[in-house]
């Protein structure tokens, strides 16, 4: 469940190519951040909106590792998503994200952990389309709400980590 939080997130359309930035500061350290998105179990207890559980399927967050998780709502499976993880190194994780309803638009997303000081990080995330109408769509998908509550809900979890 999501709490208020202090710290707004910055959600950017490229005017001119098919990409999708996201900008948001967290009071954590990047290894905190590194840990709740390659530990399975924390990535599935912050993830997406408040109204839609994660069953993590497949996790293997390493260079050249994959994963599979499927979102649920009232115990019912709603959407399947899936992707590799091309790069995982302590500041930055490079990874590609498909969704089952549509398997050849894979997005190559790229999240850095910017140290700010004093246990701050700025988290920035990049993600590239195959299209400028699937950049669209993927803004379209509600993935806002999905980004703004899931974030919220970390800041709530960050405190439990060392």
């Amino acid at each position: 469940m999501s709490t208020s939080t202090r710290h707004q997130t910055a959600i950017e359309a490229d005017p001119e190519l098919p990409i999708v930035r996201i900008t948001r500061d967290f009071d954590a350290t990047p290894d905190q951040l590194l840990r709740a998105h390659t530990d399975p179990e924390l990535f599935a207890r912050w993830v997406g909106p408040d109204s839609i559980g994660t069953r993590i399927e497949h996790w293997d967050a390493r260079t050249g590792g994959s994963w599979r998780y499927t979102a649920t709502r009232d115990g019912e499976d709603i959407a399947g998503f899936f992707g590799a993880f091309h790069e995982v190194r302590p500041d930055r994780i490079v990874q590609t994200f498909a969704y089952d309803g549509a398997p050849d638009s894979v997005a190559l997303e790229t999240l850095w952990f910017e140290e700010l000081g004093q246990g701050r990080t700025r988290l920035h995330a990049q993600s590239l389309v195959d299209s400028m109408a699937g950049r669209d769509a993927f803004l379209a998908s509600g993935m806002e709400v999905g980004v703004n509550e899931g974030y919220a809900t970390l800041d709530a979890l960050l405190p439990e980590l060392p």
